[in-house]
């Protein structure tokens, strides 16, 4: 039978694609890991990988041992939280993801706070501006703006939020605000693909209910942070989340344009098991809840 062990280090090893990142966040040497691997696959007797100088990649054989080598390391890692302390004092490694621009200015302070709470847990936190497989990528935790649409993950709603029209007054001053929302189309607006955002078709919620414009612009970015410093410069109209303009908005270095139209784009915490089953994510959902309704309310977001 395949030891417990080599089952974690697989999915180690497919989660990095590399035997030497495995190794290297393992403390291990690359041959140990090889050696490992080659003793798991002559213990089920099938081939798991295939290996080149450059690539690793799942046999079909190695994505059944891959889905199920998960959801058993996951049930021993629970098994261990049920009949230990770590309801009282969680530990463990918690993975979890989220945005650039989010992540460094909201979720890294919270979990630096986390982290002294309960000096036990071992966080991993990755800032991905991409869509993300939870399961298939071994994480925990996804602190997303926006809803999950894939139907096998949960959801739990942490702060309320929206998206808002804003630019800078130099804009302005040079072109004038749009009087609709159809107006937008004939504006500079700076846009971005992050996440899964509808690039170039900005869907919010006015007057008449939710309604869609088609922008354009020459500058457009994958990065938040990068579009909010281009909107500070001048360079056009941004549809970007009240968490990352409110402060550029309280200082008059942001000005709203149609601020009767909004999008809604709240803060979801999304995982794939109840909060029953693991202390590690609950107290980290439930932490991240608390942190975040009080830096709303500290900072009276227009």
């Amino acid at each position: 039978m395949p030891e417990l062990d080599d089952l974690q280090l697989f999915c180690t090893v497919v989660r990095l694609k590399n035997f030497a990142a495995a190794a290297r966040a393992l403390g291990m040497s690359n041959a140990f890991v090889s050696k490992r691997i080659g003793m798991l696959e002559e213990a089920l007797g099938v081939r798991l990988l295939h290996r080149t100088t450059r690539t690793l990649a799942l046999t079909e054989q190695g994505q059944v041992v891959h889905g199920w080598a998960l959801r058993i390391v996951d049930d021993v890692e629970q098994m261990g939280e049920a009949v230990s302390t770590e309801k009282i004092a969680p530990a463990g490694l918690l993975r979890l993801c989220t945005s650039s621009g989010f992540g460094r200015n909201r979720v890294s302070p919270a979990l630096s706070a986390l982290a002294k709470r309960y000096p036990a847990l071992e966080i991993q936190l990755e800032l991905l501006d991409r869509s993300v497989d939870l399961i298939g990528e071994d994480f925990h935790l996804d602190i997303r703006v926006g809803q999950a649409h894939e139907p096998h993950l949960i959801s739990r709603r942490l702060a309320r939020n929206a998206r808002v029209l804003c630019a800078a007054p130099s804009y302005l001053a040079e072109n004038g605000a749009p009087a609709t929302l159809a107006g937008l189309a004939s504006h500079r607006c700076i846009v971005i693909r992050e996440r899964n955002e509808d690039f170039g078709r900005w869907t919010l919620q006015g007057p008449r209910g939710m309604e869609t414009v088609k922008v354009s612009g020459p500058l457009s970015a994958s990065n938040g942070e990068v579009v909010h410093g281009w909107a500070l410069d001048g360079h056009g109209i941004i549809l970007r989340s009240v968490w990352d303009v409110g402060p550029s908005l309280a200082r008059g270095e942001l000005v709203r344009v149609l601020p009767e139209y909004e999008q809604p784009a709240d803060v979801w915490a999304i995982y794939p098991s109840r909060l029953s089953t693991s202390a590690r994510l609950r107290v980290c959902v439930e932490f991240l809840e608390e942190w975040l309704r009080s830096q709303q309310e500290a900072d009276a977001i227009p």
